[in-house]
């Protein structure tokens, strides 16, 4: 069942008071997570970053940092983001890393003026940063020729994938660097947790494997990051992940690198929806229930209408991904049906009852009532970071809840911030 109680929660107050939907993240789940991966990594040998793309959150930010993670940043805004929540910059040590397979915005910049470390993902980059002045550490995200996430539309690592610099030409950039004096202190790579949990532990072992074959022509390299993607069980009843397995795994491969190496190897994780998944919930209002009746083109199906959509949580449709659903109101003690969870947008994809054939999957449901609250659980990743403006609606706000208080830590957005970066200025 899901980690959050319902119960626990004013939900009716706190939508009468900030409108639907909203986003609530719970203190207390979100502090368990973070204890479960200070945990996991306790020891000089490993380090755990927390991928902040998950949630970027200011109030996540300053727990993350309080549990003693490090930060693994994906833009030039994230690393200023991270730096505004109290994590140090600088490369030594990189408390802070930026992934990119390429450099936009204010990217380099930060790079150039606060020291992070970058993580590249393109050879062009090398040039890039020499080009610019830079004259620091770099690490390499290696592309292994295999891994992918949960569903096989996110492919981390194989021909198909964009992600890093393919395995079999680590040589030539190794050159490319050493001619522009950018010293490699560590190689990244990152595989997934692809769609079975035993999965991951097996691709994982054997990207220690490849890494270790690669390690003695890599002199300066101080880590190894073997990526995120701890499993989350976002299905009622599905399997949970066995840290402590998982930590055994860790200390093994810290060890097995150190040897290929011939010195102490730091093994580093950056798992994001593992510390964040289960603490948020995204809670919007059901408006109607209408039907449509079978013909020759299908089945008919009974939908229930809720004010929000893909604009406010878009892997549903972006992957089918799987959230549980509850009603939280009149309806919530009747019997379940067979229901479509649909949304407000003018677009045939704005549904949270999805499977990843994009197919309608009609989840069991107590009828609600209009009025009644639904809840999609297991919305702290992915979330609010990804949702958008789209139709010119304002993103929802978010609210953390601990101790029994709520705090407001990110109001709706009003037509006013949706337009406020418009300007017409001559170029």
């Amino acid at each position: 069942m899901p980690s959050l109680d319902l119960d626990s929660y004013p939900l009716s107050r706190l939508a009468d008071e900030v409108g639907t939907p909203f986003y609530l993240y719970d203190g207390a789940e979100l502090g368990r997570r973070l204890g479960d991966l200070t945990t996991l990594t306790a020891g000089g040998a490993l380090q755990a970053r927390y991928a902040m793309k998950a949630n970027s959150s200011g109030k996540v930010l300053a727990r993350v940092r309080e549990a003693g993670l490090w930060i693994d940043a994906v833009s030039g805004n994230e690393v200023l983001r991270a730096r505004r929540a109290g994590f140090a910059m600088g490369a030594r040590p990189p408390v802070v890393l930026l992934t990119a397979d390429v450099l936009r915005d204010n990217a380099l910049t930060v790079i150039l003026e606060h020291g992070v470390l970058p993580n590249i993902g393109s050879p062009g980059m090398i040039d890039e940063l020499h080009g610019a002045g830079y004259a620091g550490p770099i690490a390499v995200r290696v592309n292994p020729g295999f891994g992918h996430g949960h569903v096989q539309s996110c492919d981390t690592g194989g021909p198909s994938s964009k992600h890093g610099v393919w395995h079999e030409s680590l040589d030539r950039l190794h050159a490319r660097a050493t001619a522009a004096k950018l010293p490699i202190t560590e190689l990244h790579a990152h595989i997934g947790t692809g769609p079975q949990i035993r999965e991951f532990d097996e691709n994982l072992r054997h990207l220690v494997a490849l890494l270790a074959t690669r390690l003695p022509e890599f002199r300066e390299v101080e880590a190894v990051n073997l990526g995120g993607g701890v499993p989350h069980a976002y299905r009622p009843g599905a399997e949970r992940y066995d840290l402590a397995g998982f930590r055994r795994l860790l200390l093994e491969a810290a060890a097995t690198l150190a040897q290929a190496a011939g010195r102490p190897i730091r093994v580093e994780i950056e798992p994001g929806r593992y510390a964040v998944a289960a603490a948020g919930l995204l809670v919007c209002r059901v408006k109607d229930i209408k039907e449509t009746e079978a013909n020759a083109k299908g089945s008919g199906h009974r939908f229930i209408m809720v004010d929000a959509g893909f604009n406010d949580l878009v892997r549903p449709a972006m992957y089918g991904a799987y959230h549980h659903i509850s009603v939280v109101g009149r309806g919530s003690a009747r019997p379940p049906e067979p229901f479509v969870v649909a949304g407000p947008l003018c677009e045939s994809g704005d549904v949270f009852t999805r499977d990843d054939k994009e197919l309608l999957d009609p989840r069991e449901l107590p009828r609600p009532d209009p009025g009644d609250l639904l809840v999609l659980h297991d919305a702290g990743a992915y979330g609010a970071a990804m949702s958008s403006n789209y139709v010119s609606l304002g993103r929802a706000p978010q609210i953390f809840w601990e101790d029994g208080h709520a705090t407001l830590i990110a109001r709706r957005e009003t037509i006013d911030d949706v337009m406020r970066a418009e300007c017409d200025e001559r170029l």
